[in-house]
């Protein structure tokens, strides 16, 4: 007999039953790895997500306490943080938490006093106006700076105590108004104010305040005020930002660590949230960078966004009830008023080329300018969790 057919006669028939059992068996299995699987895979997506710098995993600057930081002595003023790794892990245990009363930094004021030391060329005409207007609205003291002949952003210690008991001195409720560096009024034993602030993309501010100060009126304005001020060159009022950029010309070279003092050196929209202090005053440092971030985060009730008004109202509105209730109200009743205010009508467009080889040295002020608008995002989101807010 063949082996072949020996073999077909020794075969023992096996039960339906088995059959069906072993493939359920083998179906359970795969189901089981798939779930396991996908499980693993969620996990390694979140925390690739976590990994990225996004909106809800910046790191605050409250978190880089003064105690962690370490500053080199150089001129670049660069921040070294020890515990940054720790900081992170421990971020990524818990979810952010959205509070609003974390968020607000309103109720560490000791006065119903609010001082908002105005950025140039970031809409601060428009918001002061606003402020001016819902004095009458919410019943509260409106005081602003003069103008000046040469403004002086960064003040010596002896000027920051004037200013500091200046403002300390006004009844309650009362708004300041005035283009300064960020004064810590508690460094003078000052009860500290309610900051505000506004915040703008940085290369369009740096556009509009280099043709801010080339406007026909802006001279009219200052020349009505100081008569004996003498009239700028004509080569220079004719320089277009572009042709400025692409020559290397000294106004428009934007250079690490760079120190430009003067009244035409208003690049550092960080140097308004800083301070005073000489680490401020390089151009695009990390040091500077991370000083400011933890004024915002520490001092700021709210830094608002030009670019984002509906938001920025709405936030002032609820974090700041005291002197912004009705804002977006008297904002778009009279909207047409405040869009002409301190409108330039001589500012021609700019390349994105060149706007694009100006961001590239404005790293830092990019980021600070990111930072705070996903801080004001935030906030509103809060917001929106507490109630039901358009």
């Amino acid at each position: 007999m063949p082996k072949e057919n020996m073999w077909r006669q020794r075969r023992v028939p096996v039960p339906k039953r088995t059959i069906e059992l072993i493939a359920l068996v083998a179906i359970s299995s795969t189901l089981f790895l798939f779930l396991h699987t996908r499980d693993l895979h969620s996990r390694l997506k979140k925390m690739e997500v976590r990994l990225q710098p996004g909106e809800d995993d910046v790191l605050s600057a409250n978190q880089l306490s003064s105690d962690g930081i370490q500053m080199d002595s150089d001129s670049n003023s660069i921040v070294h943080y020890p515990n940054v790794q720790r900081i992170f892990v421990e971020k990524y245990e818990d979810e952010e938490v959205l509070d609003i009363d974390t968020l607000n930094n309103t109720k560490r004021a000791d006065r119903q006093v609010l001082f908002f030391n105005r950025v140039p060329k970031v809409g601060s005409q428009t918001f002061m106006e606003l402020l001016r207007r819902l004095s009458i609205r919410n019943a509260f003291s409106f005081n602003r700076d003069r103008v000046q002949r040469v403004e002086t952003i960064r003040l010596a210690p002896i000027e920051q105590l004037h200013l500091a008991r200046m403002v300390s001195s006004y009844l309650e409720p009362s708004v300041y108004v005035k283009h300064v560096c960020f004064t810590n009024f508690t460094e003078f034993h000052l009860p500290e104010p309610i900051y505000i602030n506004i915040v703008r993309d940085p290369v369009e501010r740096v556009i509009s305040w280099y043709y801010y100060v080339r406007a026909p009126w802006y001279y009219v304005e200052r020349k009505q005020i100081f008569p004996d001020l003498p009239l700028p060159d004509p080569n220079w009022l004719k320089k277009d930002f572009e042709s400025c950029v692409l020559k290397g010309d000294r106004e428009c070279r934007y250079l690490q660590g760079e120190i430009h003092e003067g009244i035409g050196d208003h690049r550092r929209q960080t140097l308004f949230f800083c301070g005073h202090s000489e680490k401020c005053t390089p151009f695009n440092t990390i040091g500077a960078l991370e000083r400011a971030k933890l004024a915002v985060e520490k001092h700021y009730a709210v830094v608002g966004v030009l670019e984002d008004i509906n938001t920025t109202l709405t936030v002032l509105e609820n974090y700041i009830p005291r002197f912004f209730q009705g804002a977006t109200d008297v904002y778009y009743d009279q909207a047409n008023s405040f869009m002409r205010i301190n409108r330039n009508f001589f500012k021609p467009p700019v390349s994105e080329e060149v706007k694009n080889l100006v961001r590239s040295n404005f790293t830092r002020e990019v980021e600070f300018y990111q930072f705070c608008k996903q801080r004001l995002y935030r906030q509103y989101r809060a917001l929106k969790l507490r109630s039901n807010v358009p």
